[in-house]
């Protein structure tokens, strides 16, 4: 009887055991083969992770270094709705003000969402681009959150609850503030980025060299504790980000700097629709200078209207005016048709057409060539294109770069109108030499005065110097290009040697006279079009000017969209041709090519330093 009891406990316990063990090894193949692959992703999920390395955006820099757009590291502010429960209004009123937002957005954007997978959502972007400073803020606000209760009475689960809600439902990841230090300065070259994780260009070098600023992401392939820190012995891969290269421009900022206060006393003085100023190195095409107003912060591009983003010295077109006449005179001397002292009769300020009836702003009777271009006379350059023929003058047009765009490398250039000679009117070879019936770019305008500066060789506009990574060393080299020869050497010599005569007492930009330098340039006044028609009393001024005249270093263009108190582009814009030119001369350090001696009678006497006064004296 005892036997069999001490049987049956036995077998009990044996019973036991293998029902025991036949659970465990059950839960064993549960947890290792039918759920190993569910469970190890949860695992993963809960301890590994793949952090982004985001790159920094490349600089954009003037040609001596100064920063013009650089970028500063940055947070975006994260939350897990998931830790969040019952205190979400506590957390959006406390975050609110630290944030720059109301806590009703807050409150709705910390709402959470269930998942496919039935969980709720654990990450949400609370704001971008948002200062270190400000991060240090938010952190500091929610250590100190208390809710109103007392935590030593409190069970463990609740404890644990306040402690992930303080410091892991708000996290933070790495991201970059776009900074334009200058504020406005060259803002119109630079463009801006849009406010998002991507910071994408969306205009000026931003946008057409955004490929290069933007770099190249790491990633971190890496396990985390329960504290959400990296366990480095786990690390698996690393893979550090390149950052996006610095893009060099030509432009120098102090040059810029000078454009920028004047375009704003031209502003002032005549209240305009608009200005531009560029200001180029003929022999190479570098652009040091590029202008307009109204202009925009780009650090806040969103605050500003649309008609103050565009680049109107290469988005917008007019009738260039009397800067055209120095195509059909160039032309006309190079094909050998006219010499500077071949006289013309202006018709005394009235010459009738092919119906029509062109005028002057004077009554002049006989003109050289030289005179034509001194005094800017209609008539006299509308007889010089009949000479020239409708073929010629239509290639000469084109050969100087008009009604193509520039290649100048950014967003939004336009070609400008040029009709081929099979559109034209019959009135067309009369009143293209004078500046009407074509629209061009104030960029076109300008660098085809360059051409006449750099001996007849058009340039392609240079904007970027190079480009470097962010430890200096150049990855790309851009060279000047020339695009074609417009010219010849003697041809554009003569040229200059009209355009001369212009900024003097006898020419119509006298007020653009320089002390130090001899200018050669061109005024234009050119009567807007609307809607077909010339609009009344309202007009474009302009003046295009180079120094020192027989070696140019720098070609100023001024181009004005509708001045008062005047409209003459020797009124308007040849002042402050001067103003930029003398500052300008000045910060570069230019040697004069005009000596200030004293006279016998103590007055000051200019002395050319060059003899090509005498030169023309003697011809």
């Amino acid at each position: 009887m005892k036997l069999a009891a001490i049987d049956f406990k036995i077998g009990l316990v044996t019973a036991m055991l293998v029902i025991g063990f036949s659970g465990l090894g059950y839960r064993l193949v549960d947890l290792q083969v039918i759920r190993h692959h569910d469970l190890q992703t949860r695992a993963e999920h809960n301890t590994k992770r793949t952090i982004s390395r985001p790159p920094m955006r490349g600089q954009i820099l003037d040609i001596r270094g100064n920063p013009l757009a650089t970028s500063i590291p940055a947070k975006i502010i994260c939350a897990d709705p998931s830790l969040l429960g019952d205190r979400r209004a506590d957390v959006a009123r406390a975050l609110a003000p630290v944030l720059g937002t109301n806590d009703t957005f807050l409150f709705d954007r910390l709402a959470p969402h269930l998942r496919r997978d039935g969980k709720t959502n654990g990450y949400i972007v609370l704001k971008r681009k948002v200062p270190l400073d400000t991060w240090d803020a938010v952190k500091k606000t929610m250590s100190s959150l208390s809710f109103g209760v007392d935590e030593k009475k409190l069970k463990q689960s609740e404890k644990t609850f306040y402690s992930n809600l303080r410091t892991k439902a708000v996290f933070a990841e790495d991201d970059e503030i776009r900074v334009y230090p200058n504020g406005r300065l060259a803002a119109h070259v630079l463009g801006y980025v849009a406010n998002d994780e991507l910071q994408s260009g969306l205009n000026g070098i931003e946008l057409a060299f955004n490929s290069k600023l933007t770099g190249v992401r790491g990633w971190l392939r890496t396990e985390i504790d329960k504290q959400q820190r990296e366990l480095v012995i786990y690390r698996e891969e690393a893979v550090d980000p390149r950052d996006g290269l610095n893009v060099v421009l030509t432009l120098d900022a102090g040059l810029q700097h000078i454009a920028e206060t004047e375009l704003v006393e031209i502003m002032k003085k005549h209240t305009p629709v608009s200005v531009s100023c560029t200001i180029v190195r003929p022999r190479t095409g570098e652009i040091l200078a590029m202008a307009t107003m109204p202009n925009f912060d780009p650090n806040r591009p969103g605050t500003f209207p649309m008609d103050a983003l565009r680049n109107r010295i290469i988005s917008d077109i007019a009738e260039p005016g009397s800067t055209f006449k120095i195509v059909v005179i160039s032309a006309g001397l190079n094909e050998e048709v006219v010499r500077l002292t071949d006289v013309f009769n202006c018709e005394h300020g009235h010459f009738a057409y092919a119906g029509k009836v062109l005028h002057d702003h004077e009554s002049y009777g006989d003109l050289s060539v030289m005179n034509i271009i001194t005094k800017s006379s209609n008539i006299g350059s509308a007889k010089v294109g009949l000479r020239l023929g409708e073929q010629r003058l239509y290639k000469y047009m084109t050969d100087f770069g008009f009604g193509t765009k520039t290649g100048i490398p950014l967003p939004g250039e336009v070609s400008g109108i040029v009709h081929p000679v099979d559109k034209w009117t019959k009135v067309s070879i009369a009143q293209i030499p004078m500046g009407q019936g074509v629209a061009v770019t104030p960029l076109q305008m300008v660098m085809a005065m360059c051409a006449i500066a750099n001996h007849g060789v058009l340039m392609r506009p240079m904007l970027v110097d190079r480009l470097e990574n962010s430890d200096g060393k150049i990855v790309a080299k851009y060279q000047p290009q020339p695009v074609r020869a417009v010219a010849t050497e003697r041809a554009v010599k003569d040229m200059i040697t009209a355009l001369k005569t212009v900024p003097t007492k006898d020419g119509t930009a006298e007020k653009a006279h320089m002390e130090h330098f001899t200018v050669a340039g061109k005024t234009g006044t050119a009567q807007k079009v609307e809607h077909g028609h010339y609009a009344s009393g309202k007009y474009f001024s302009s003046f295009i000017g180079f120094f020192p005249a027989d070696n140019p270093e720098i070609c100023i263009s001024i181009v004005i969209d509708e001045p008062k108190n005047g409209h003459y582009g020797g009124q308007t814009a040849a002042p402050f041709f001067k103003e930029i030119a003398d500052r300008a001369a000045n910060y570069l350090n230019l040697k004069p090519d005009i000596e200030v001696q004293p006279s016998i009678d103590t007055q000051p006497r200019l002395v050319e330093a060059s003899n090509s006064k005498r030169a023309l004296q003697n011809r």
